[in-house]
């Protein structure tokens, strides 16, 4: 082929990407943008992280919130599949946790008290008299250190030191989140975290789950999860310290079942006290590597939702608290039940409990903990 015929192909080739660009739901890779700007002028950033089947996901380094994912129904319609409100200066005013990195520890822990190595620590009570998701000023109000790695499986590092003292917890902890995109439509998270003082740490993402597109409650999605005990608690939701099996309870899905099927059955003292689900599930493999934890298929857009995860068990919670204040920027208000959580985790108030998987962490250790949520249709 002589050059100039060549020159001509590719200008013409050329020519025809500048007039019908490939769509950007093809072009796997990471965009920032600034989110907002806190009082003091700082900034958040936004930033998508989308792959070549044209899932993305929207985070941003103020608390590490998911503020939006989409993923194909089983007519290849992408839809948020997340809860969260309209702007930044909504996330500023607070939520209920709509999808941020929860620590230093997820869950709740007794009289806001827990001792290690003979001294005992005060934390913040801000749940009924307990310590619940790191306190008042929990990693989820923080402003990460974001560093965006754009490749094929486009990739989000997010950074916080968390200082001696803060919160009541002891130990400078540094803390290290990845978010993966990847290319089989799952999103990969993988935690780590030092420090250099012994300490506790149970880290978490609080993201609200429905499959729907946000279109309707989640009491039809179905859910299984590998567990045959769950932990009771009291009426504070503190565990008692018995592993109780799920059989004959409305705490057994072991075998799908709709999520609604059982939560109102007001005769069960479990569900009383979590006015619903709110409760830790233990997973039947107690092994420490990646692993089926759970399934939640949404049977009229087909979405199936499966997770994958290194933690010993998983807080199910089914928005029992939501009651229509909030919104999504659609303008849809989220009502009672309206997500769904799966916070994989080690098990609430573990530092009150020596016979829990332990969340102690010293110098010299490492901790690391992975999930995966992975989508697909049927």
């Amino acid at each position: 082929m002589k050059i100039t015929t060549l020159i001509l192909i590719l200008s013409s080739s050329l020519l025809g990407l500048l007039r019908n660009p490939i769509p950007a739901y093809q072009q796997a890779g990471i965009e920032k943008a600034v989110f907002g700007v806190f009082p003091d002028g700082r900034k958040a950033h936004l930033f998508t992280l989308r792959n070549k089947a044209g899932m993305e996901v929207k985070i941003t380094n103020y608390g590490g919130y998911i503020v939006s994912w989409t993923a194909p129904d089983k007519k290849g319609k992408q839809e948020n599949i997340v809860l969260g409100v309209p702007t930044f200066a909504d996330y500023l005013k607070g939520t209920p946790m709509f999808g941020p990195i929860i620590g230093r520890f997820g869950n709740r822990i007794a009289g806001a008290k827990f001792s290690l190595d003979g001294k005992e620590y005060s934390l913040a009570p801000n749940n009924n008299g307990n310590h619940i998701h790191g306190g008042k000023t929990g990693f989820d109000k923080k402003l990460w250190t974001a560093t965006a790695m754009n490749r094929e499986e486009p990739s989000l590092q997010l950074r916080y030191t968390s200082p001696d003292g803060e919160e009541g917890y002891p130990g400078n902890l540094s803390v290290e989140v990845v978010y993966t995109l990847q290319k089989d439509n799952a999103l990969r998270i993988d935690y780590k975290a030092t420090t250099d003082k012994a300490t506790i740490v149970n880290l978490t993402n609080h993201a609200y789950f429905n499959l729907s597109g946000i279109k309707r409650d989640v009491l039809n999605h179905q859910l299984t999860i590998k567990a045959d005990k769950f932990l009771p608690t009291d009426v504070t939701q503190i565990p008692t310290g018995e592993r109780r099996p799920v059989t004959g309870t409305p705490f057994d899905f072991t075998k799908p079942s709709a999520i609604g099927a059982r939560i109102n059955d007001t005769t069960d003292t479990q569900i009383r006290y979590g006015k619903g689900y709110d409760h830790c599930w233990v997973f039947t493999d107690t092994s420490k590597t990646l692993k089926p934890g759970a399934t939640v298929f949404e049977p009229e857009s087909g979405r199936l939702m499966e997770m994958y995860t290194t933690e010993p068990s998983v807080q199910v919670y089914t928005g029992n608290h939501l009651n229509g204040s909030l919104r999504s920027k659609e303008g849809v208000a989220y009502g009672p039940r309206f997500g769904l959580c799966l916070e994989t985790q080690h098990f609430p108030d573990s530092p009150n409990h020596p016979d829990f998987p332990s969340t102690t962490l010293r110098p010299g250790e490492t901790y690391r903990t992975t999930t995966v949520y992975k989508f697909s249709v049927k």
